[in-house]
């Protein structure tokens, strides 16, 4: 145990499962987390712990003497890859003996509970400018360039506002999809821009589940087939969602 003190079955649980929902609310993939759960607990002198994980649920459990199980919930998951690594740090001193059970707890705490790493302004500014250069990636050009930066802004910006209010995923990406057809046909229809397709994919390209499709094949190659498919299938709703918002607003075009 590397000069650790030995924390109770009850301190090693609740720190392993804090680990891994801050780990999958944040982008984690599902493999990683139990690993860091399992590693954590080995830290701590607990030889033989098992962890479940999907996208929705944690389950974590501790045999031997101290026999102990727990199921947390997962309601809400989000992409901020900063918090995955403060976690992954965390683990890393914890599996090197330069963490207390109390310390390590603290400090998962703290992780937990801040706020996004960038704030919603810079956020906005940054789809914005991906939209962009998205654009330009795929051969739109330059007089292109500001429509497609406004839709995408504005888009990404409606996005996490409608969120705060309509916390049903699907219908916020969908409404958020048939503002920027609306806007890129606006745009082209009084001649800020004369590339429609190209001003909408560059426009989409920051609401794309890219995240999302990279963790479900990572988590299939892993052998976690509960979460791989179901990541898949929440990205497949994603971008039907987005496809959809766009067919929607093209069809009256």
């Amino acid at each position: 145990m590397n000069g650790l003190l030995s924390p109770s079955s009850q301190d090693i649980t609740q720190i392993c499962l804090l680990a891994g929902k801050i780990m999958l609310q944040n982008g984690g993939e599902t493999y990683r987390v139990e690993d860091t759960m399992v590693r954590i607990a080995t830290a701590y002198g607990i030889e033989s712990s098992h962890s479940f994980v999907t996208p929705t649920g944690i389950i974590f459990a501790i045999d031997g003497a101290a026999q102990m199980t727990r199921l947390i919930r997962i309601s809400e998951r989000s992409t901020n890859l900063h918090k995955v690594t403060l976690v992954n740090d965390i683990s890393r001193k914890i599996s090197g003996g330069e963490l207390e059970a109390d310390e390590a707890h603290r400090l998962l705490k703290e992780v937990d509970e801040a706020a996004s790493a960038y704030p919603v302004w810079l956020q906005v500014l940054a789809a914005a400018a991906a939209s962009g250069c998205f654009l330009l990636m795929f051969g739109g050009g330059w007089p292109n360039f500001l429509p497609v930066v406004a839709a995408g802004g504005a888009a990404y910006w409606f996005l996490v506002t409608l969120h705060r209010v309509v916390p049903i995923k699907f219908f916020a990406e969908f409404l958020t999809a048939l503002l920027i057809g609306t806007m890129s046909v606006l745009f082209v229809g009084a001649g800020f821009g004369f590339d429609l397709d190209k001003i909408i994919i560059g426009a989409v390209m920051p609401l794309v589940p890219g995240l999302h499709i990279t963790a479900a094949v990572r988590d299939l190659m892993a052998g976690h087939l509960v979460s791989g498919l179901s990541k898949g299938a929440e990205a497949f709703l994603t971008a039907f969602a987005i496809g959809s918002g766009i067919a929607a607003v093209l069809s009256f075009y």
